[in-house]
């Protein structure tokens, strides 16, 4: 198969949550242990960092990338999901893994695979740990896929567990309330080994606590740790407390014998995008007007990016905005602005809502704008719309980032 065949087999033949949702999700980890099993462990051939939390693990895993690159390790970095190519997913000091590497690793084990029923997720676990012990990386910085107790990437034992924070996202898996989900993505703490938390929160602290205790892991808050002031080129407010989280992160590996100098933390903060390639975190593409794109699409994530534009200055709001068809729209209608005008549109893919439900829905709440029929439509007609004062703004899904990045 050619790399594009492969892709094809990929996504059309196994569950991936992000492009079906609820159907390719499996609440066991059997899978990825089987798969483990037929792949000698990879998981146990390198050191690595677990990164689980609502909003921020994606940015702080990049950055704890950067920063252990720029301290002359040989860094694997595994995240999800994907905007432009799978490949980004899987990388080693910045550099997606190759083509080459991709088809072959499917060629190889498709007849398990098949099988075995392997959902897409547990499948491209495998393909990163399986990479990365093949390339011998000194550390691997795993973010969590969905929730953290049984993602599939919860077979590692690293060196430091990190949870960003909580919020009210995917609930139809993780639980209702913020206690519920803490307990899963508190699920990656492992026996013996430090835990930061990023973001102390009075629902969430004793669910951590507790679950430190019993697994004897020394545990952190970073924003009750962290005083020193650090800057990156992620840029938007927001990031302050995931740089926080970082630091603090490095901090406990420093304690265990790795060696990142004062100038490599500063200097892997600051070049988080040169040394990993991350996109769509506050991302600016243009200026007069201004176009600015992100990837935050729960309440949490959404609030901290309406919070960062309602400190930009500009003429007039214009926002290109789609979801997908299991969000609940009541979670963030009132973190939008009305003083604005909306560029409806649903993102290429089968989970997408349709933009003439979601213009309704707006428009009922006083969120006033027209339904597009793509992506690329509603952004173009925005950029006519606006003048060179203003502001453009496009978001609500990752996969809406995706097709104008």
């Amino acid at each position: 198969m050619t790399y594009q065949d492969t892709l094809d087999w990929m996504f059309s033949q196994l569950p991936m949550y992000q492009r079906q949702g609820k159907t390719a999700f499996k609440k066991d980890l059997s899978n990825t242990l089987i798969l483990a099993n037929h792949l000698n462990n990879p998981e146990q051939h390198f050191k690595s960092i677990h990164v689980a939390g609502t909003n921020g693990k994606g940015s702080t895993s990049h950055m704890l990338a950067s920063v252990l690159q720029e301290a002359g390790y040989k860094v694997g970095l595994y995240t999800s999901p994907h905007l432009k190519d799978f490949r980004e997913r899987i990388r080693i000091n910045g550099k997606v893994v190759s083509k080459q590497f991709v088809t072959s690793f499917i060629k190889q084990n498709k007849v398990f695979f098949e099988s075995n029923a392997l959902s897409f997720f547990e499948m491209t676990v495998g393909m990163a740990f399986e990479y990365f012990s093949s390339e011998k990386v000194d550390i691997a910085v795993i973010e969590v896929g969905l929730g953290g107790r049984l993602d599939s990437t919860n077979i590692i034992t690293p060196e430091v567990s990190v949870i960003t924070n909580i919020g009210l996202d995917h609930t139809q898996f993780l639980g209702n309330t913020l206690e519920a989900i803490a307990f899963e993505k508190g699920g990656i703490i492992k026996q013996n080994i430090p835990v930061v938390v990023g973001e102390s929160q009075k629902e969430t602290d004793s669910v951590f606590k507790d679950l430190a205790s019993k697994t004897n892991s020394k545990i952190v808050f970073a924003d009750k740790e962290v005083t020193k002031t650090y800057a990156s080129d992620l840029l938007g407010t927001y990031q302050s407390k995931n740089i926080k989280t970082v630091v603090q992160a490095i901090k406990e590996l420093k304690i265990k014998g790795f060696k990142v100098p004062e100038q490599h933390l500063r200097e892997g903060l600051l070049k988080t995008i040169k040394n990993t390639g991350l996109l769509g975190r506050w991302q600016i593409i243009s200026e007069k007007p201004k176009v600015v794109c992100d990837t935050g699409h729960n309440r949490e994530g959404l609030s901290l990016v309406m919070n960062q534009i309602s400190n930009e200055a500009f003429d007039a709001l214009h926002i290109v905005f789609g979801v997908v068809n299991d969000k609940d729209l009541s979670t963030i209608l009132d973190l939008l602005p009305k003083r604005a005008t909306y560029y409806f549109c649903k993102p290429d893919i089968s989970r997408g809502l349709n933009a003439n439900e979601l213009k309704n829905r707006f428009n009922a709440c006083g969120l006033l704008g027209e339904a597009y029929s793509s992506v690329n439509e509603a952004y173009k007609q925005a950029i006519k719309s606006a003048n060179h004062k203003d502001f453009v703004f496009i978001g609500g899904s990752t996969f809406v980032v995706a097709e104008i990045i």
